[in-house]
């Protein structure tokens, strides 16, 4: 899979993120310690949330690697674009099981306790706990990273994905103003087309049509995330 599609899906995903979770990017607790201080946290917190997503590239890259030794990766691929379609049309009917709402209940509760805190390694945490909170483009990525036949590569991939929403969270944490939350809405009408974008290669990558960087041959055994 391709690194430039997890970046570009980043990006996508970043205006979802300025949707949705702006309060939480204008909340943030300010280090003592002036401009400067002020700067150097919103970046920590920010990288502690990429951090969250390589972890969870990780686990998304030893299943893919385990598929792939197993010979299922083709099918795997074709199974997730389809899924990732899916998801997208009836997410919003889904119920959300008790567990998982218990799960959040105490994430955000960890969340705030870190909000009261003014010190660059609460900001961190704060960020790293952020990248768990529930997330249909994170999943949506994560999908990508699975494909990927090694483990770095998973990690890689979601690194990719992570860098790509820097910008537009880093901005709107230094600065709300220039997003306000009417442009912020906006921006979600981007995803939709980033979503299909990335279930259709996924199902061409499975279809294995032995077009390069597309839909390469993957019963060659060939890495479709080592490029």
């Amino acid at each position: 899979m391709d690194f430039g599609l997890a970046f570009a899906l980043g990006i996508l995903g970043s205006l979802h993120c300025a949707a949705m979770c702006g309060p939480l990017q204008l909340a943030l607790p300010v280090p003592n310690g002036g401009a400067g201080r002020f700067i150097t946290g919103r970046i920590i917190y920010q990288l502690g949330r990429v951090t969250t997503y390589c972890s969870l590239g990780l686990i998304a890259g030893l299943v893919g690697k385990s598929l792939f030794l197993a010979g299922m990766q083709r099918w795997l691929t074709i199974a997730l674009g389809v899924a990732v379609l899916a998801g997208f049309f009836i997410s919003k009917k889904i119920a959300v099981s008790a567990p998982a709402v218990r799960f959040v209940m105490r994430l955000k509760a960890a969340m705030s306790v870190r909000l009261q805190q003014r010190n660059l390694s609460s900001l961190a945490l704060l960020g790293m706990l952020n990248g768990l909170l529930p997330c249909g483009l994170v999943y949506v990525a994560l999908a990508g990273a699975a494909v990927c036949s090694a483990v770095w590569s998973g990690v890689a991939y979601m690194a990719a994905f992570g860098i790509g929403t820097l910008p537009m969270m880093l901005a709107l944490s230094l600065s709300g103003k220039m997003f306000p939350p009417a442009v912020r809405l906006k921006f979600r009408a981007a995803i939709p087309a980033g979503v299909f974008l990335l279930a259709a290669l996924l199902i061409l990558r499975g279809l294995s049509l032995g077009i390069p960087y597309i839909s390469p041959d993957l019963s060659s055994g060939a890495s479709c995330c080592a490029h």
